[in-house]
Protein backbone atom coordinates (compact mmCIF):
# COMPACT_ATOMS: atom_id res chain seq x y z
CA UNK A 1 0.00 0.00 0.00
CA UNK A 2 1.07 3.42 -0.48
CA UNK A 3 2.42 5.57 1.94
CA UNK A 4 2.80 2.23 4.22
CA UNK A 5 6.88 3.05 4.55
CA UNK A 6 8.41 6.06 5.84
CA UNK A 7 10.27 7.91 4.27
CA UNK A 8 13.84 7.69 4.44
CA UNK A 9 15.84 10.16 6.38
CA UNK A 10 17.57 12.37 3.82
CA UNK A 11 20.85 11.92 2.72
CA UNK A 12 23.56 14.51 2.76
CA UNK A 13 24.64 16.35 -0.55
CA UNK A 14 27.88 15.32 -2.09
CA UNK A 15 29.22 18.72 -1.49
CA UNK A 16 28.62 18.76 2.42
CA UNK A 17 30.41 15.22 2.06
CA UNK A 18 33.55 16.61 0.75
CA UNK A 19 34.27 20.28 2.34
CA UNK A 20 36.82 20.40 4.78
CA UNK A 21 35.37 21.51 8.42
CA UNK A 22 37.59 24.17 9.75
CA UNK A 23 36.05 24.01 12.99
CA UNK A 24 36.92 19.95 13.00
CA UNK A 25 40.84 20.48 12.02
CA UNK A 26 40.83 23.20 15.32
CA UNK A 27 39.48 20.64 17.55
CA UNK A 28 41.96 17.71 16.46
CA UNK A 29 45.20 20.00 16.40
CA UNK A 30 43.76 21.27 20.02
CA UNK A 31 43.69 17.43 21.15
CA UNK A 32 46.56 16.43 19.52
CA UNK A 33 48.15 19.49 21.40
CA UNK A 34 46.74 18.48 24.77
CA UNK A 35 48.09 14.63 24.32
CA UNK A 36 51.86 16.05 23.32
CA UNK A 37 51.78 18.54 26.44
CA UNK A 38 50.90 16.01 28.87
CA UNK A 39 53.40 13.09 27.47
CA UNK A 40 56.19 15.65 26.73
CA UNK A 41 55.45 18.85 28.58
CA UNK A 42 57.70 21.78 28.11
CA UNK A 43 59.52 20.20 24.79
CA UNK A 44 60.03 21.62 21.88
CA UNK A 45 57.44 19.45 19.90
CA UNK A 46 54.86 21.34 22.49
CA UNK A 47 55.74 24.50 21.36
CA UNK A 48 55.71 23.84 17.89
CA UNK A 49 52.20 22.58 18.25
CA UNK A 50 51.26 25.50 20.29
CA UNK A 51 51.90 27.43 17.16
CA UNK A 52 50.34 25.14 14.82
CA UNK A 53 47.44 25.30 17.23
CA UNK A 54 47.46 29.01 16.63
CA UNK A 55 47.56 28.71 13.00
CA UNK A 56 44.82 26.42 12.55
CA UNK A 57 42.99 28.78 14.22
CA UNK A 58 43.87 31.39 11.88
CA UNK A 59 43.28 29.31 8.97
CA UNK A 60 39.56 29.43 9.12
CA UNK A 61 39.55 33.29 8.39
CA UNK A 62 42.39 33.23 6.13
CA UNK A 63 40.41 30.99 4.05
CA UNK A 64 37.30 32.51 3.67
CA UNK A 65 39.11 35.55 2.98
CA UNK A 66 40.90 33.82 0.34
CA UNK A 67 37.53 32.08 -1.01
CA UNK A 68 35.20 35.42 -1.06
CA UNK A 69 35.16 38.42 -3.87
CA UNK A 70 37.36 41.82 -3.48
CA UNK A 71 33.90 43.55 -3.46
CA UNK A 72 36.04 47.00 -3.88
CA UNK A 73 37.72 45.57 -7.28
CA UNK A 74 34.17 43.60 -8.51
CA UNK A 75 32.58 46.95 -8.09
CA UNK A 76 35.16 48.72 -9.91
CA UNK A 77 35.24 46.05 -12.41
CA UNK A 78 31.26 46.25 -12.71
CA UNK A 79 31.58 50.21 -13.75
CA UNK A 80 33.86 49.72 -16.35
CA UNK A 81 32.17 47.03 -18.39
CA UNK A 82 28.98 49.85 -17.74
CA UNK A 83 30.93 52.43 -19.18
CA UNK A 84 32.77 49.89 -21.73
CA UNK A 85 28.72 49.16 -22.96
CA UNK A 86 27.89 52.57 -23.03
CA UNK A 87 30.73 53.71 -24.93
CA UNK A 88 29.83 50.84 -27.40
CA UNK A 89 26.31 51.91 -27.86
CA UNK A 90 27.50 55.86 -28.65
CA UNK A 91 29.73 54.93 -31.29
CA UNK A 92 26.89 52.65 -32.89
CA UNK A 93 24.28 55.48 -32.51
CA UNK A 94 26.50 57.99 -34.06
CA UNK A 95 27.61 55.85 -37.10
CA UNK A 96 23.40 54.93 -37.59
CA UNK A 97 22.37 58.90 -37.28
CA UNK A 98 25.98 60.13 -39.28
CA UNK A 99 24.82 58.37 -42.23
CA UNK A 100 21.35 59.09 -42.02
CA UNK A 101 21.38 62.81 -41.83
CA UNK A 102 22.26 64.01 -45.49
CA UNK A 103 22.43 67.62 -44.77
CA UNK A 104 25.05 67.43 -42.55
CA UNK A 105 28.96 67.63 -44.06
CA UNK A 106 30.42 64.40 -42.62
CA UNK A 107 33.47 63.51 -44.63
CA UNK A 108 35.44 60.28 -44.29
CA UNK A 109 37.86 61.91 -42.29
CA UNK A 110 35.58 62.58 -39.49
CA UNK A 111 34.39 59.20 -39.46
CA UNK A 112 37.53 57.37 -39.65
CA UNK A 113 38.74 60.11 -36.80
CA UNK A 114 35.94 59.24 -34.75
CA UNK A 115 36.17 55.43 -35.02
CA UNK A 116 39.86 56.01 -33.89
CA UNK A 117 39.49 57.79 -31.04
CA UNK A 118 36.37 55.37 -29.75
CA UNK A 119 38.50 52.59 -30.48
CA UNK A 120 41.76 53.65 -28.60
CA UNK A 121 39.05 54.88 -25.46
CA UNK A 122 37.39 51.01 -25.99
CA UNK A 123 41.13 49.17 -25.88
CA UNK A 124 41.86 51.58 -22.64
CA UNK A 125 39.19 50.82 -20.74
CA UNK A 126 39.30 46.91 -22.04
CA UNK A 127 42.92 46.33 -20.37
CA UNK A 128 41.87 48.23 -17.61
CA UNK A 129 38.81 46.01 -17.51
CA UNK A 130 41.06 42.77 -16.95
CA UNK A 131 43.83 44.41 -15.06
CA UNK A 132 41.46 44.62 -12.01
CA UNK A 133 40.04 41.30 -12.82
CA UNK A 134 43.42 40.01 -12.73
CA UNK A 135 43.96 42.02 -9.74
CA UNK A 136 41.69 40.16 -7.87
CA UNK A 137 42.86 36.90 -8.05
CA UNK A 138 46.41 38.26 -7.82
CA UNK A 139 45.64 39.34 -3.94
CA UNK A 140 44.20 35.96 -3.43
CA UNK A 141 46.91 34.19 -5.20
CA UNK A 142 49.46 36.31 -2.76
CA UNK A 143 47.49 35.50 0.36
CA UNK A 144 47.30 32.14 -0.47
CA UNK A 145 50.67 31.54 -1.08
CA UNK A 146 51.61 33.25 1.90
CA UNK A 147 49.65 31.45 3.80
CA UNK A 148 50.77 28.01 2.54
CA UNK A 149 54.86 29.15 2.90
CA UNK A 150 54.34 29.44 6.19
CA UNK A 151 52.81 25.62 6.70
CA UNK A 152 56.20 24.21 4.71
CA UNK A 153 57.90 26.24 7.40
CA UNK A 154 56.28 24.09 9.75
CA UNK A 155 56.87 21.06 8.43
CA UNK A 156 60.40 21.66 8.24
CA UNK A 157 60.93 22.41 11.74
CA UNK A 158 58.87 19.13 12.64
CA UNK A 159 61.44 16.97 10.34
CA UNK A 160 64.11 18.51 12.81
CA UNK A 161 62.31 17.53 15.87
CA UNK A 162 62.60 14.20 14.78
CA UNK A 163 65.92 14.37 12.89
CA UNK A 164 67.83 12.81 15.85
CA UNK A 165 65.14 10.46 17.15
CA UNK A 166 67.19 7.05 15.96
CA UNK A 167 65.47 3.91 16.79
CA UNK A 168 69.28 2.52 16.93
CA UNK A 169 69.90 3.92 20.02
CA UNK A 170 67.34 1.26 21.87
CA UNK A 171 70.01 -1.07 20.51
CA UNK A 172 72.31 -2.72 23.52
CA UNK A 173 75.51 -2.41 21.16
CA UNK A 174 74.98 1.38 20.92
CA UNK A 175 77.55 3.21 22.50
CA UNK A 176 76.93 6.72 23.18
CA UNK A 177 80.23 9.36 21.55
CA UNK A 178 80.82 12.91 23.67
CA UNK A 179 79.03 14.88 20.85
CA UNK A 180 75.77 12.16 20.40
CA UNK A 181 72.94 14.17 21.35
CA UNK A 182 71.14 13.84 24.96
CA UNK A 183 68.61 11.19 24.98
CA UNK A 184 66.27 9.56 27.67
CA UNK A 185 63.41 8.25 25.88
CA UNK A 186 62.55 4.58 26.58
CA UNK A 187 61.25 2.84 24.13
CA UNK A 188 56.92 3.64 24.27
CA UNK A 189 58.09 7.32 24.68
CA UNK A 190 60.24 7.58 21.02
CA UNK A 191 57.20 4.98 19.04
CA UNK A 192 54.49 8.34 20.85
CA UNK A 193 57.53 10.89 19.81
CA UNK A 194 57.27 9.94 16.33
CA UNK A 195 53.61 8.89 15.73
CA UNK A 196 53.01 12.62 17.21
CA UNK A 197 54.84 14.03 14.57
CA UNK A 198 53.35 12.26 11.65
CA UNK A 199 49.78 13.65 12.96
CA UNK A 200 51.48 16.97 13.29
CA UNK A 201 52.47 16.68 9.46
CA UNK A 202 49.25 15.26 8.58
CA UNK A 203 47.57 18.30 9.76
CA UNK A 204 49.42 20.33 7.96
CA UNK A 205 48.21 19.49 5.07
CA UNK A 206 44.62 19.25 5.69
CA UNK A 207 45.40 23.07 6.85
CA UNK A 208 47.08 23.75 3.34
CA UNK A 209 43.88 22.13 2.15
CA UNK A 210 41.63 24.79 3.83
CA UNK A 211 43.26 27.40 1.55
CA UNK A 212 42.39 26.49 -1.79
CA UNK A 213 39.05 24.30 -0.89
CA UNK A 214 36.73 27.84 -2.45
CA UNK A 215 40.07 29.18 -4.46
CA UNK A 216 40.47 27.24 -7.43
CA UNK A 217 44.08 29.04 -8.95
CA UNK A 218 46.60 26.77 -10.74
CA UNK A 219 49.50 28.28 -8.86
CA UNK A 220 47.93 28.27 -5.00
CA UNK A 221 46.66 24.44 -6.08
CA UNK A 222 50.33 23.73 -7.38
CA UNK A 223 51.98 25.07 -3.72
CA UNK A 224 48.86 23.58 -2.07
CA UNK A 225 50.05 20.04 -3.48
CA UNK A 226 53.59 19.84 -2.78
CA UNK A 227 53.07 20.66 0.44
CA UNK A 228 50.94 17.54 0.82
CA UNK A 229 54.09 16.05 -1.07
CA UNK A 230 56.52 17.48 1.17
CA UNK A 231 54.32 16.15 4.59
CA UNK A 232 53.62 12.60 3.01
CA UNK A 233 57.24 12.44 2.14
CA UNK A 234 58.50 13.14 5.73
CA UNK A 235 55.58 11.10 7.32
CA UNK A 236 56.67 8.06 5.46
CA UNK A 237 60.56 8.40 6.82
CA UNK A 238 58.73 8.97 10.34
CA UNK A 239 57.12 5.73 9.64
CA UNK A 240 60.01 3.78 8.73
CA UNK A 241 61.74 4.77 11.85
CA UNK A 242 58.18 3.81 13.54
CA UNK A 243 58.69 0.24 11.84
CA UNK A 244 62.04 -0.21 12.38
CA UNK A 245 61.73 0.71 16.26
CA UNK A 246 59.17 -2.10 16.56
CA UNK A 247 61.17 -4.75 15.27
CA UNK A 248 63.96 -3.97 17.67
CA UNK A 249 61.90 -3.81 20.30
CA UNK A 250 59.96 -7.05 19.16
CA UNK A 251 63.54 -8.80 19.02
CA UNK A 252 64.84 -7.36 22.90
CA UNK A 253 61.70 -9.19 24.45
CA UNK A 254 62.34 -12.11 21.86
CA UNK A 255 65.62 -12.58 22.96
CA UNK A 256 65.06 -12.01 26.68
CA UNK A 257 62.76 -14.60 26.82
CA UNK A 258 64.93 -17.06 25.45
CA UNK A 259 68.03 -16.38 27.46
CA UNK A 260 67.86 -18.99 30.37
CA UNK A 261 67.48 -17.33 33.57
CA UNK A 262 70.62 -16.56 35.54
CA UNK A 263 71.88 -19.07 38.06
CA UNK A 264 74.67 -18.39 41.27
CA UNK A 265 78.02 -20.57 40.23
CA UNK A 266 78.78 -20.30 44.02
CA UNK A 267 78.88 -22.93 45.86
CA UNK A 268 76.96 -23.51 48.94
CA UNK A 269 77.80 -26.23 52.13
CA UNK A 270 74.41 -28.24 52.57
CA UNK A 271 73.41 -27.40 55.71
CA UNK A 272 74.02 -30.27 58.50
CA UNK A 273 71.99 -32.65 58.76
CA UNK A 274 69.96 -32.29 62.73
CA UNK A 275 70.90 -34.54 65.28
CA UNK A 276 69.12 -38.55 65.10
CA UNK A 277 68.06 -37.64 61.35
CA UNK A 278 71.04 -38.00 59.12
CA UNK A 279 70.71 -40.22 56.35
CA UNK A 280 73.76 -42.58 57.54
CA UNK A 281 72.72 -45.68 59.12
CA UNK A 282 74.24 -46.20 62.36
CA UNK A 283 76.65 -49.16 62.30
CA UNK A 284 75.43 -52.40 64.74
CA UNK A 285 77.89 -53.07 67.40
CA UNK A 286 79.68 -55.99 67.00
CA UNK A 287 79.67 -59.30 68.29
CA UNK A 288 80.95 -60.31 71.72
CA UNK A 289 80.06 -56.82 72.24
CA UNK A 290 77.70 -57.27 75.80
CA UNK A 291 78.37 -56.33 79.54
CA UNK A 292 81.51 -58.38 80.56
Amino acid sequence: MVGCYPKPPAQPTMSSKLILSERAIIETVAALHQRISDRFPGSGLSDLCTQLLEVAEKSAVRAQGIGESVWWIRICGYLLAIVVMVLVGSMIWFVTHSVRFKDEAIGWTDLIGTFDAGANTLIVLGATLYFLTSLEIRIKRRRALVAVHELRSIAHVVDMHQLTKDPERMLERYRQTDHSPAEAMGPLELNRYLDYCTEMLSLIGKIAALYVQRFNDSASVAAVSEVEQLTTGLSRKIWQKIVLLSEITEFQTRHIRMDPPATNSAVVDPEPDPVGESDTPETPPEDGGGKT
